[in-house]
C-alpha cells in the first residue's frame, strides 16, 4: 500500500489530506483522494493508469476533495479501463458535483458504484460504520487457494504443461502435490466511533488500514465527533485478530505522530505502523497454513 496523505480535517506542513493506493492482486484501488492527490501520486512515482478503482468511505472534504483531479488526469491520460467508484449512495448529489467540478475533455471511463446499504460484491465488502454522515468501510479479501510443492511435484512425476493443467481442472491428486495458500485480507476502516461494524470488518485480516484521530485523553471529544483514538484502534485491532494495524488521519493539534503508535501499542500486540506521507507498506507474508487450512486428501 502507499500512503498519498495522512492528515484529518485540516493538513499541516508534514502531512497531506487523505489518500491510498492499495495494490491488491491484480487492482490498483484509490481509496479516499483528499485534496492533491493528484500530485502525491505523481510523488509517489504512480500513474493514474495504475488506478483500477475507486474506494470512497464518505463526503468530508479531505476524503474526496481530491476525486476531480484524478478525474480529470483520468480523461487527460486516456485511461483505456473502466474504473469503479464506490461511495455512499446518500452523498450521490456530491458525487456528481465532484465528477463534473470544472470544465475538461469529459473522457474518464468511470462506473458509478453507489452503495445503498452493507453488502458484498465478489472478493469486496462494505459495511455502514458510525460517522454523523454516511460512511462505509471497506474489506477485501482474497479468495484461498492452493500452492503448488515442488517436492511433491517431482514425487509424482508431474511436470511441464501438466502442471498448468492440474491447477486448472483440480481433482484429488491436487490435494497430493499442493498445500493451502491462505487467502490475504485488507480492511480499510475510515472516519467511525466505535461500532461493531469496525471490528467485523477487520476480522482476521492481515492488513488493516483505520483512523486514530485523537489519543485518548481527548476520547469524549472523538465519540462527539464520531472518529476513534489510538487506543481504541489498537483495541479493535486486538479484537478482530488482525495481522498489521496501519494508524492513519491524524489531527492537526498533534505535531509528533509516534504518539499515536505508542498508544496503540498498549492495546495491540502486534505490528503496528504509524503512516507517513510517500510511506510504502508492505502486506505481511502469507500466513502459514494451520490446520483448519488443510483439506487432508481421502
Amino acid at each position: 500500500m502507499i500512503v498519498l496523505g495522512t492528515a484529518s480535517q485540516v493538513p499541516t506542513h508534514a502531512r497531506s489530506h487523505n489518500g491510498y493506493v492499495l495494490r491488491f492482486d491484480d487492482e490498483g484501488i484509490l481509496f479516499d483522494p483528499g485534496e492533491g492527490a493528484q500530485r502525491q501520486l505523481l510523488l509517489a512515482g504512480l500513474a493514474v493508469s495504475a488506478i483500477t478503482r475507486v474506494c470512497i468511505t464518505h463526503f468530508h472534504g479531505d476524503h474526496c476533495l481530491g476525486l476531480p483531479g484524478i478525474i480529470q488526469r483520468m480523461s487527460l491520460d486516456g485511461v483505456p479501463h473502466d474504473v469503479p467508484i464506490h461511495y455512499p449512495s446518500g452523498g450521490s448529489a456530491f458525487f456528481k458535483r465532484l465528477r463534473r467540478a470544472s470544465i475538461f475533455l469529459d473522457r474518464a471511463p468511470i462506473v458509478p458504484r453507489p452503495v445503498k446499504r452493507d453488502v458484498t460484491k465478489g472478493g469486496l465488502q462494505m459495511r455502514r460504520l458510525n460517522h454523523p454522515v454516511e460512511t462505509y468501510g471497506y474489506r477485501l479479501a482474497e479468495p484461498d487457494g492452493r500452492r503448488m510443492v515442488p517436492e511433491l511435484l517431482a514425487k509424482y512425476g508431474i511436470t511441464g504443461p501438466a502442471v498448468g493443467l492440474l491447477q486448472r481442472e483440480g481433482g484429488p491428486l491436487l490435494d497430493l502435490v499442493s498445500e493451502p495458500r491462505p487467502g490475504q485480507i485488507v480492511a480499510f476502516v475510515m472516519d467511525t466511533g466505535l461500532c461493531d461494524a469496525a471490528v467485523e470488518l477487520a476480522a482476521d485480516a492481515d492488513l488493516l488500514v483505520i483512523e486514530s484521530t485523537f489519543l485518548d485523553d481527548e476520547r469524549e471529544l472523538a465519540e462527539y465527533a464520531g472518529h476513534l483514538t489510538a487506543a481504541q484502534a489498537g483495541r479493535i485491532a486486538t479484537a478482530a485478530g488482525v495481522r498489521k494495524l496501519v494508524l492513519t488521519h491524524f489531527s492537526q493539534r498533534y505535531p509528533d505522530s509516534s504518539v499515536f503508535g505508542e498508544e496503540a501499542s498498549k492495546h495491540f500486540g502486534g505490528e503496528i505502523v504509524v503512516a507517513n506521507e510517500l510511506d510504502r507498506i508492505p502486506l505481511p507474508a502469507r500466513r502459514v497454513p494451520t490446520a483448519r487450512d488443510i483439506r487432508r486428501p481421502g
